[in-house]
C-alpha cells in the first residue's frame, strides 16, 4: 500500500470524523488497511484505535462507498459493531461460508440492538446510524458502507489483531506493506 494512499485516508477520515462531531485523542492511534490485498478502494478500513486494555478496547473507524472489510471471524474476541454514522451493510454466517458471497442455508442468532434476531446466512442486513449489532467468536462477517462514507465504533474485549483474526481469504494479511512514495503525514500503529 503507497503511503499516499494510507495519508489520503487518514485524512478523508479525519474529515469525515469532525463532520459528525467525533473528536479524536491528541494522538490518534492509526491503523490503515487494505488487508494485503493492494486493492485499498475495494477492501480497505481507517481505524483509529481509541482504547487498547487488556481487558477491552475502542476503535473507531472509517469505510467510502465500495470498501469492504472480508469475511473473517475471530477465535477469542467478542465486538460489539456500532454505525455512528451512515449506513452500514453487514452479512454473517453461524459458521465457515464456502466463498464470500456464499448465500447459505440456515440463520446465524445475533443481538441486534440487544435483542436477539435471527438473520439470514450471508444475506446482507443493514445498521443505521446508532444501531449495533453483537458478534460472538466464530460468527463469521464482513462489512461494508452502504451510504457514501460510514463512520464505524467498535467496542469488544481485548484486541490481538496478529493472532485472533480469522479471515475466509487465506491471501489476507492484517497490516499492509507500505510503499514509502511520500512523506508520513500520520504515524501508524503496528504490531
Amino acid at each position: 500500500m503507497k503511503r499516499s494512499e494510507i495519508n489520503e485516508a487518514c485524512l478523508r477520515a479525519s474529515a469525515c470524523f469532525k463532520k459528525f462531531c467525533w473528536a479524536l485523542p491528541p494522538s490518534p492511534k492509526w491503523d490503515v488497511t487494505d488487508f494485503g490485498l493492494g486493492n485499498f478502494p475495494r477492501f480497505g478500513l481507517t481505524l483509529v484505535n481509541l482504547a487498547a486494555e487488556p481487558e477491552y478496547c475502542e476503535k473507531l473507524m472509517y469505510a467510502r462507498a465500495g470498501q469492504t472489510t472480508p469475511c473473517h471471524t475471530h477465535k477469542k474476541k467478542k465486538e460489539d459493531i456500532i454505525c455512528r454514522a451512515g449506513t452500514l451493510a453487514l452479512r454473517v454466517w453461524p459458521g465457515r461460508p464456502e466463498r464470500e458471497d456464499c448465500v447459505g442455508a440456515g440463520e446465524a442468532l445475533v443481538p441486534v440492538d440487544g435483542a436477539f434476531s435471527r438473520i439470514p446466512a450471508g444475506r446482507p442486513f443493514f445498521l443505521e446510524a446508532g444501531q449495533r449489532v453483537t458478534l460472538v467468536p466464530g460468527v463469521w462477517h464482513t462489512f461494508a458502507s452502504a451510504s457514501r462514507e460510514c463512520v464505524i465504533g467498535e467496542v469488544s474485549t481485548a484486541n490481538d489483531d496478529l493472532n485472533d483474526n480469522v479471515f475466509l481469504n487465506p491471501d489476507i494479511g492484517r497490516f499492509p506493506v507500505v510503499e514509502e512514495d511520500e512523506a508520513i503525514k500520520f504515524q501508524l500503529l503496528r504490531k
